[in-house]
C-alpha cells in the first residue's frame, strides 16, 4: 500500500504547495519519487520520531501542512507525549502516517507490531483515524488529508489484488461490500479484501451482509446499516486490534445508546502472541483467528443450522 501512497501524493502534492513531507529515515524503494517530486518539502528527519513529530506540529502553526512518515509504532508510541502535546493540544493538521498497521512487519516482531494503535491515539481530542482497506481508497483519502484542518493519522497496511468481480465500492466511511442476509458482518483495515474474497467462495448459503468500516471514531451508524442489523440480527466485528479501545468495544456502546437489539453479537480482534511466538502477517492472522478460514467456519456454525 505504501506504493500506492507514494503514487497518490505525487498526483497531490505537486498542486499543494503547503504540503510538506517528513519521514523518519523510512520509505526506502517506495517514496524516492516523491523525494524527487517534492525537493526540499521533502525532509529526512532521520531516526528523531519524537522531534519530528514537534518539527511537524511547528511547521503546521506556520501554515504548513506537514505529513509524517514511519513504521507505525515508531509514529503512534514513540511518539506520543509529541502528539498529544504538541499536535492534539493545539488541533494542528498534521497528517501522522503509520506503515504497517496490525501484524504488516510480521517476523519483526511486537516491537513493529501496532496492534493497540488507534485505540491509543483515539483518547486525544480533535484526532480522527482513516484506514484505507484497498490501494484504490488512497486516490480519494490522500486529496482529502491534504486539505484537513483536524490531527489525523493514516494507517497503512497490505491490500490484496481483487480480481474483476470485485467491485470495490467507492471510498467512504462506510461502504457495503455483500448483500446478504443471517449474518451482518463489519470488518476494517486492509485484511478486508481476503476475508471478502474468503466469503464469496466460501460456499456460504446464504451469503452475509459485508460492511466495511474506514474512518474513526464512529460519529453514527449509517441507516443501511441499521436496517441491516433489524434484518440479519447477528453481528460479527473483525479488527486487527485488540479489543481495549477498539471497534467492536465502540460498535457495542454506540448500540445500546441507540437501542438496536442483536441476536448474537460476535467480535474477533487481535489476542496478542498466543503462542509466544513470531512469524508472517499470515501466521499471526491465523493464530489469532482473524483469517478468511476462521471467519468462514465460524459464519458456517451458525448458518448451516438455518
Amino acid at each position: 500500500m505504501k506504493v500506492s501512497f507514494c503514487q497518490s501524493m505525487l498526483k497531490t502534492l505537486e498542486h499543494e504547495s503547503s504540503n510538506v513531507f517528513l519521514t523518519g529515515d523510512l520509505g526506502f524503494m517506495a517514496l524516492e519519487p516523491l523525494k524527487e517530486k517534492l525537493g526540499k518539502r521533502f525532509i529526512n528527519a532521520g531516526v528523531a520520531e519524537q522531534n519530528m513529530v514537534s518539527v511537524a506540529a511547528g511547521m503546521a502553526r506556520n501554515k504548513m501542512r506537514p505529513w509524517v512518515y514511519s513504521i507505525a509504532p515508531f509514529i503512534f508510541a514513540r511518539a506520543f507525549e509529541q502528539i498529544r502535546n504538541d499536535i492534539c493540544f493545539h488541533q494542528l493538521p498534521v497528517v501522522l502516517v503509520g506503515n504497517g498497521g496490525g501484524y504488516g512487519y510480521g517476523v519483526m516482531g511486537a516491537t513493529h507490531h501496532a496492534i493497540e494503535d488507534y485505540g491509543v491515539l483515539l483518547s486525544q481530542r480533535n484526532l480522527k483515524i482513516y484506514i484505507p482497506a484497498f490501494d484504490e481508497d488512497l486516490n480519494a483519502l490522500v486529496p482529502l488529508l491534504s486539505k484537513i484542518d483536524h490531527p489525523a493519522y493514516l494507517r497503512l497496511g497490505l491490500a490484496p489484488k481483487l480480481d474483476q468481480n470485485f467491485a470495490i465500492p467507492q471510498y467512504s466511511a462506510w461502504r457495503k461490500l455483500e448483500e446478504g442476509k443471517k449474518w451482518t458482518v463489519l470488518i476494517s483495515g486492509s485484511m478486508a479484501g481476503n476475508i471478502w474474497k474468503g466469503i464469496r467462495q466460501s460456499g456460504l448459503n446464504p451469503l452475509p451482509n459485508v460492511w466495511l468500516l474506514s474512518e474513526l471514531p464512529i460519529a453514527q451508524l449509517p441507516s443501511d446499516f441499521i436496517t441491516d442489523l433489524q434484518n440479519s440480527p447477528n453481528l460479527l466485528v473483525i479488527e486487527e486490534h485488540i479489543a481495549h479501545g477498539g471497534i467492536g468495544q465502540m460498535l457495542a456502546t454506540i448500540l445500546l445508546k441507540t437501542g438496536v437489539l442483536l441476536n448474537q453479537f460476535e467480535t474477533r480482534s487481535a489476542l496478542g502472541y498466543p503462542s509466544s511466538r513470531y512469524g508472517s502477517q499470515q501466521f499471526h492472522l491465523k493464530e489469532n483467528q482473524l483469517d478468511p478460514d476462521s471467519i468462514i467456519n465460524l459464519l458456517k456454525k451458525d448458518i448451516l443450522e438455518v
